[in-house]
Order: structure tokens, then sequence, then C-alpha cells
């Protein structure tokens, strides 16, 4: 199994979360601090004491679930947030109605806005706005009224917790592109250095090894025949690449860098193939591949049967117009449907010779082009005229490739 190369480098949420460490703890200690210096003030001071210890409590045993994305859990939001919403909806309880009518602090005061902002670090903006939105309402119910302060600092928890988890989506989206984009350049110079070697030693000796063998001919040509053949196949793996892409380009933390992926030997049933990977096989000195740019992806079973179609229309053409004809494969990727065509210089075939090789039982044609193409759906049309050589177009309709 292939290996993926590991590129490692530090995520930028990791500042933000050893930031919102950092301020859960002192805002714990200040509104700690608030409650100490107007203690006397309180109606109910006990009731303060009792949310207050809780507080600090939960605060300090749960500072690892604020250390990154991956060990903050949907649980302890859930719990970190009702919290907050008890602590300002006690805060009638303990605190004086004075206090409370002269917009003084909740309980758990601006240490509320850390609740909010692990939402906005864990989940996004969406996750922002909803657990602001709670926030809100909880401060209008302890207020009895929605005055223009209470208004004005809602509103601002709500717009900052959404515009920060708007911004770690885009930085989790851009992580992800970066360390894409490092691991093709990683590919990319690992692939360049292994073309050099193999240039400048393998495909140097298959070349020679064809002109000497051409030049002497009889069983030396044969041999020059071969190592042409595989000199091209040789060329066509090193220019499409030595490392498949990789699917994750993430850890748990969204993006801080991308996993070394095992790839399986044989491509899952769910997995679109590349046509083009299939077909580059048979290209050799005799045969000539085009293809486009871009990957044609079929169905793994239809990609199969075509390029095992394309195996058999190669094979035809070996055996009934003999080894020195030339083959050319064209492949072409429609919106519609994928056209394979086979074409070679071969004598072609005398009119009424495919009915009666399958009337003598001899059925290449009907059974590995034609039948395999009209078991995934497609059509298979051959078109010969002797002299002039002999086409075969293969058509999968693109519902079938996808």
């Amino acid at each position: 199994m292939a290996k993926r190369e590991r590129v490692m480098r530090m995520s930028v949420e990791l500042p933000l979360w050893r930031a919102l460490t950092a301020y859960r703890i002192g805002t714990m200690v200040y509104a700690i601090g608030l409650f100490v210096a107007a203690y006397e003030d309180f109606a109910r001071p006990w009731v303060a004491i009792v949310y207050f210890a809780v507080l600090s409590v939960w605060t300090l045993a749960t500072l690892r679930f604020v250390a990154n994305a991956a060990a903050c859990t949907k649980r302890f939001l859930f719990v970190d947030l009702a919290i907050s919403l008890t602590g300002i909806l006690l805060t009638p309880v303990a605190d004086s109605a004075q206090r409370i009518a002269g917009e003084g602090p909740t309980l758990p005061s601006i240490w509320t806005a850390g609740a909010v902002l692990a939402y906005a670090l864990k989940g996004g903006w969406r996750w922002a706005a909803v657990a602001s939105a709670l926030v809100g309402v909880a401060n209008i119910v302890q207020r009895g009224h929605p005055s223009q302060d209470t208004l004005h600092n809602v509103l601002l928890v709500w717009v900052a917790s959404i515009a920060i988890g708007y911004v770690v989506e885009v930085a989790r989206a851009s992580e992800r592109t970066l360390a894409r984009a490092l691991e093709i350049e990683a590919a990319t110079r690992e692939r360049e250095r292994l073309a050099r070697d193999i240039h400048d030693n393998v495909l140097q000796v298959l070349a020679m090894v064809q002109r000497r063998g051409t030049a002497l001919g009889g069983e030396a040509a044969e041999l020059g025949r071969m190592a042409g053949e595989q000199e091209v196949a040789l060329r066509t793996l090193v220019a499409g690449g030595l490392l498949p892409a990789s699917r994750v380009s993430e850890d748990a933390q969204q993006g801080a860098f991308v996993r070394i992926v095992d790839e399986p030997d044989e491509d899952p049933d769910d997995v679109p193939r590349d046509i083009r990977t299939l077909l580059s096989p048979y290209a050799g000195s005799r045969v000539t591949l085009s293809e486009p740019g871009a990957p044609v992806l079929l169905a793994p079973a239809a990609a199969r049967e075509l390029a095992a179609a394309v195996g058999a229309a190669l094979d035809n053409v070996r055996m009934h117009a003999g080894e020195d004809a030339r083959s050319w494969i064209l492949v072409e990727d429609w919106t519609d449907e994928v056209i394979v065509t086979v074409r070679d210089d071969g004598p072609g075939i005398p009119e009424g010779r495919l009915a009666q090789a399958e009337g003598e039982g001899r059925l290449g044609v009907a059974l590995s082009i034609r039948g395999r193409l009209r078991d995934i759906g497609g059509t298979a049309e051959l078109i010969s005229v002797p002299g002039q050589g002999t086409e075969v177009e293969l058509k999968v309709p693109r519902g079938k490739a996808s």
C-alpha cells in the first residue's frame, strides 16, 4: 500500500483556543471579584457563592476541553452554555432589585462570552449565532424588559461571535487548501527526481536497445520492439505521476496537517476510475494513445469493461493485421457520453467476414467487444474498409459512466 507524505504545519486555530483558555480563567476571576466587591449589596449572597463555586470548579476542571477543536465536544458545549444561562437567570434571585434596575452585571458577567466563543471556534458562525441568541434571550428575561443597554450588549456579543465563527471557517478552508498544495508540491518534487533518474538510466538504455535491435534485425528486432514498448509505458507512468491524490487533507483539528493515507490495492466499487490510467499500459511503439488532459471518470465496472474491450480490439489488430500494424487509441470525454476509438492501418476486414466468423464460433468481436459494451449499457460500432484499416468506436453513456 502506498503511503502519502505527511505535511506538518501549525494550525491558526491553536492560538485562538489558547486565548479562549486564558479568557475563561481571567473572566472567572473577574466575575468573582465583582461579587466580592459588591457582596454587601446582594440580597442572597449564598446563592451567588454556590454558583461561583460551581463556576470555578467547572472552569478549571474543563480546561482540556478548550485546548483544541477535537477536545471540545458537543456535550461540553451544551453544559458550558447551560451554566452561563443558569448564572444569568439566577442573578435576580441573588442580587438586589436596585442593582438589577441600575444595569448591574449578571453573575457570570463577561464569562458568558467565553461559552459563546467556544461555539464559534468549534462549529463556525451558525453555532455561534444560536448560542449568542440564547444568551441574548436569557439577558432580556433576567432584566425583565429589553433596555437599550441590554440590547446593545446582546447585539455586540451576537455580531462578534458570528464574525469570529466566520473567520474560523475561512481559516479552516484556507488550511485545507494550503495542506493540499504542500502535498502536491512534495509529490511533484519527488516525481521530478525519479523522472530524472529514470531518464538518465532506464529510458536511455531502452532507447538504445530499440535502436540497436532494429538495426540488427532478426530476433534482435523483436527485442528492440519490446524495449520500445516498455520505454513508452515507462514514460507514460512517469508523466502521469507516481503518487495518487490523497482523499484526506485534514486532521482532527480541521486542517492542521495532511494525514498519512493508506491506498488500497483495489479501488472500492463506489470510487470512479480514470479510464486514462487503465488504457495507458496499451500504449507502445506501435500503439499511440491520445487522451484529454483532465481525468475521464467512469464507474469502476464500466471502466474495467471498456478497457478490456479496447484490449480485445488491439488483440484483433495483432492477430489479423500483423505485428507491424500501427494502432491509435482516441479517448473523448463528452457531456453525455465517453467515446474510445481504436483505429489501425491494417488491411481491413472483408465484407461478410464478421458474420462468417460468428457462424464458425469465433466470437471475439461479438463477445469480447460488443458483449462487454452491451453489459454496461454502451455500444460498439465497427467500421472497416478493405485496404484502409479498421475502426472500432466504443461508446458508454454518461449516465452509465458516473
